[in-house]
């Protein structure tokens, strides 16, 4: 048995899923995430069928983490840093996987470890570093290059310090080589989605029925819309199907650009626009039924470095994926590949418009929703990914770092 604290600041369906897999192989396992992150959570609740060794401790700051204020996001990263810290000492683990985190609440974090003498292991969803150092240009303009270059150093020894790194792209590979973090401490494991807490739902479900959206056409965005996104193409879309009152743009969304949806909702009189707060996760399943085409937008600064897991998440309900991203990200990718949708440049706002009258056919929208359940069912078997991450903590609490890579651990069968 080993004590493991999975630290997730974004309490994601899929890495919840990992530690209660992890705790029912026998482990000890204890998930953290950030409460006062706003976010699309997983299934952090308590569950009768939780193995002995699982538990859930949310950190809160006592008010919402601000991600859009330069100061008061780093301020807010340290506290958070302290808490986790304060949390990690309290569980006292053989191992910690760091995830989500921003920069400088790992930065605390991985200085706990190296106190404490506890191995962990970096899960490399993003690099935070860019979005820091773009903030900081931003802010203050030819003085920001300074910090912006200072957060990638720091980024780029965590990386190096951690015992272990798991990538979810091997896109992130030429970044890791050029920061000098040796290759035998990589390995690349892909995101994936819990499949088994997203079934099939039909369209009409009590959610759809509760909206009034049962007998209509819905275009849905569901996720978190930050800077990464462009939420002006979700108002285009709205304004160029107002020629269909059988059709609904649904966004499921919270924080600062949902505000600009809201004024662009009422500048331009989008009565189809329906703007709603993020849903709870044992909803997410009628949520996704309803949709008859699902959204997903990344704009082209983003490029292969930030890959949404909501497509994993959307590739589970079984309807069409629309997204507006670039061709080269892995998320567009396998979306493309799948068969499962259609993927449009990011500033190509009459190609999405286009490409989402294309998904009104009803025979498109069932042969590409069939195809993307099907890879999902294929791709994302928990078992494999856990046997994956088990290997990786037992080299790092062994503190014998070498170990062969992969790119797909998991298996291509269907998941039950």
């Amino acid at each position: 048995m080993t004590r493991i604290l999975l630290h997730d600041c974004s309490g994601h369906p899929f890495q919840v899923q990992l530690s209660r897999e992890l705790a029912a192989r026998g482990h000890e396992v204890r998930h953290l995430y950030c409460s006062s992150f706003t976010a699309a959570h997983g299934d952090l609740a308590a569950r009768d069928d939780d193995p002995s060794g699982f538990s859930v401790a949310p950190i809160d700051l006592g008010e919402s983490f601000d991600k859009y204020n330069y100061r008061r996001r780093v301020a807010h990263e340290v506290t958070y840093g302290r808490r986790l810290a304060e949390a990690a000492a309290a569980f006292d683990p053989d191992v910690m996987i760091s995830c989500n985190d921003p920069l400088f609440t790992k930065a605390i974090g991985a200085r706990w470890c190296r106190k404490t003498n506890t191995p962990w292991v970096f899960w490399l969803q993003d690099f935070f570093s860019s979005g820091m150092a773009e903030a900081a240009t931003n802010a203050f303009g030819f003085v920001g290059r300074a910090p912006a270059a200072a957060f990638r150093s720091v980024e780029a020894r965590l990386l190096r310090s951690a015992d272990h790194v798991v990538a979810i792209t091997e896109d992130f590979l030429p970044t890791l080589d050029g920061w000098k973090v040796p290759a035998d401490q990589i390995t690349v494991i892909e995101n994936w989605a819990p499949i088994e807490d997203l079934p099939v739902r039909p369209k009409a479900n009590d959610w759809s029925r509760r909206h009034g959206l049962d007998d209509k056409v819905v275009y849905l965005y569901a996720g978190t819309l930050g800077k990464k996104h462009d939420p002006g193409i979700l108002a285009s879309l709205a304004q160029e199907m107002r020629d269909r009152p059988d059709v609904r743009i649904v966004v499921c969304s919270e924080g600062p650009r949902v505000d600009e949806l809201v004024q662009q909702k009422a500048a331009l009189e989008l009565d189809n626009l329906v703007l709603l707060p993020f849903q709870p996760f044992d909803e997410l399943p009628d949520v996704l039924g309803t949709a008859d085409v699902l959204l997903v937008l990344l704009e082209a600064a983003a490029g292969r470095f930030s890959v949404p897991s909501k497509v994993l998440t959307s590739l589970c309900s079984g309807r069409p994926i629309l997204g507006s991203m670039p061709p080269e990200n892995l998320a567009s990718r396998t979306i493309v590949n799948s068969g499962a949708g259609l993927v449009v440049e990011p500033d190509d706002r009459d190609g999405f418009v286009a490409a989402a009258r294309s998904l009104l056919d009803q025979n498109e929208r069932t042969t590409r929703g069939a195809a993307a359940r099907s890879y999902a069912a294929r791709t994302f078997a928990i078992k494999p990914v856990t046997d994956r991450f088990e290997e990786i903590l037992e080299r790092a609490v062994r503190r014998q770092p070498q170990l062969t890579n992969t790119t797909k651990p998991y298996a291509t069968q269907e998941a039950s």
